[in-house]
């Protein structure tokens, strides 16, 4: 059975996920948290995300965590972690390839990578790890 930390944290990975992405994607939210909070504030919740998710990963590593359920929360933290190495990554390379060619470049590998992949891959990966821990009855 998997312990209390591994399900406070994967919780906690789940409502930060939906803050950010209702934050990037529903202009409105975005917009009411950058008055109240500014920006330092909500990025830091990227910051945040990234820190549960390598969380995650070490307490499923260290954890006795069955195979299939081991699978789903090791993608979970794995897509947390690499939102945030893709965000910082799209952004070095924009930055650097516009000094370079004196003009705006966009970067797009990076940016695919941290704003479909990673929320697609955290998505199955929460997904599958609620089922498997529905089945298994609360093994999570």
């Amino acid at each position: 059975m998997v312990n209390l930390p591994i399900k406070i944290i994967f919780s906690l990975l789940v409502v930060v996920f939906i803050l950010i992405m209702s934050g990037m994607f529903v202009p409105s939210v975005r917009t009411k948290l950058f008055e109240i909070a500014g920006p330092i504030i909500v990025f830091s919740e990227w910051g945040v995300f990234f820190l549960l998710g390598a969380i995650l990963i070490v307490l499923t590593l260290k954890k006795g965590v069955e195979k299939p359920l081991k699978k789903f929360l090791l993608l979970t933290g794995i897509s947390a972690v690499a939102f945030l190495v893709f965000v910082l990554l799209h952004n070095l390379f924009s930055g650097l390839l516009s000094v370079i060619f004196k003009k705006e470049i966009e970067e797009p590998v990076f940016f695919i990578l941290a704003t479909i992949i990673c929320p697609i891959g955290f998505l199955a990966g929460s997904i599958g790890s609620i089922i498997l821990s529905v089945k298994q009855k609360g093994k999570l």
